[in-house]
């Protein structure tokens, strides 16, 4: 059953970052109302900032958090490291995650769409060496997803491609990666498309451009 009728209104957290633009984009020219959850307002572009929701916060701040999720029907998880992936730093993702999925069992939020990586795909020491860290805290990231109830999609993206639109493939829960790269525009758009399919909750999705 398509649930996008009652959908009215969702929240992307990490708004900002390359992939959650292009979720919040999609959003928009979909209809819906957006909650725009940002550590900094400024990194809006400048023709969004009117049609969504501008929320600052932090996800490793529960209250706030809890606060974002207030009246929403689904939630967007596109958190990045900008790079910057230190051991102090290693497990905020992961820790955002936890606060975001207790903050949606508080108010009753059951779909929820994350973007991981397909390096979950790989054996651990096939994993590029520079990938280790980001990896293991997406591998957190999915473990709180998967023990929680909620109906939760794990998009597990190969390469993001800073390319146009074109086919996708989507696989569910498959061992391997279909492709080798996605378009952001792509990935941005099903995370958000996602939250209205049932035959993509619990399940961990495959994701590539043909």
């Amino acid at each position: 059953m398509c649930r996008l009728s009652k959908m009215k209104k969702i929240v992307i957290f990490g708004s900002t970052g390359m992939t959650g633009l292009c979720a919040t984009e999609a959003a928009v020219k979909k209809g819906l109302s957006v909650r725009a959850f940002v550590r900094d307002e400024a990194k809006m572009p400048e023709h969004l900032k009117d049609k969504v929701e501008l929320f600052p916060g932090n996800v490793l701040e529960p209250d706030s958090v809890a606060d974002a999720l207030e009246g929403v029907d689904a939630v967007v998880i596109a958190l990045g490291t900008r790079n910057q992936l230190d051991e102090k730093s290693a497990s905020d993702m992961s820790e955002g995650t936890k606060n975001i999925i207790d903050s949606m069992r508080a108010k009753n939020v059951k779909i929820v769409s994350a973007c991981l990586s397909a390096f979950l795909f790989y054996e651990p020491d096939k994993v590029p060496p520079r990938f280790v860290v980001l990896n293991e805290d997406h591998k957190r990231m999915y473990e709180a997803l998967k023990e929680s109830p909620l109906d939760y999609i794990a998009v597990f993206p190969p390469h993001i491609a800073d390319e146009p639109s074109r086919e996708i493939v989507v696989t569910v829960n498959p061992t391997t990666s279909p492709g080798r790269s996605i378009s952001k525009w792509d990935l941005g758009s099903f995370l958000v498309d996602s939250l209205s399919e049932s035959k993509y909750y619990k399940a961990v999705i495959g994701i590539a451009n043909k």
